[in-house]
């Protein structure tokens, strides 16, 4: 069973399978167990036995939840797999997965590194942060006749691709 006890000692795995060096992981931790807490009992139902009864289970602690998610979304392996590696059956994999990824989005939320998918929103944030906006949009390359003046040439030689080409995004 993978553990973060055993992880936090090997930097170069623990970034592999998390995409986080342990430092990150720990400033991260107090943020995800608030979040966590605070998503578990929001969606709460009425419970058979007190809080902390029952069987143990292998993610007991928040630094094993906040792991799990992290090699969930590094790796993406299938949920048989997931389960394996944790010691946790498919469908109890599933289910971690669906109670964790919103605590760790609303964690990263607060922190304020959770990537913006909307445009418009990503600069009004720049904007108010006051650091120069950049935004790059990669495109595919589309090759293209060599044009005869020197001048055109030079606009569209792709150095990278050692053609000439169009940028299309």
């Amino acid at each position: 069973m993978l553990t973060y006890a055993q992880l936090k000692r090997n930097r170069r795995r623990f970034l592999a399978l998390t995409g986080l060096t342990p430092k990150e992981f720990e400033l991260l931790l107090p943020v995800f167990q608030r979040a966590y807490e605070r998503h578990a009992q929001s969606g709460q139902t009425s419970r058979q036995r007190k809080r902390g009864g029952g069987r143990k289970g292998s993610l007991n602690r928040p630094e094993q939840k906040l792991l799990f998610a992290l090699v969930y979304l590094k790796t993406y392996p299938l949920q048989e797999l997931l389960g394996e590696i944790f010691d946790l059956s498919q469908s109890r994999a599933n289910r971690w997965i669906h109670q964790l990824l919103p605590a760790l989005q609303q964690a990263l939320k607060d922190v304020g590194v959770r990537p913006e998918r909307n445009p418009r929103q990503f600069a009004r944030r720049e904007r108010r942060t006051g650091e120069p906006l950049d935004l790059i949009i990669d495109g595919t390359e589309r090759r293209r006749q060599r044009p005869k003046s020197p001048e055109k040439q030079a606009l569209f030689y792709s150095g990278r691709k050692k053609t000439h080409s169009e940028k299309m995004s």
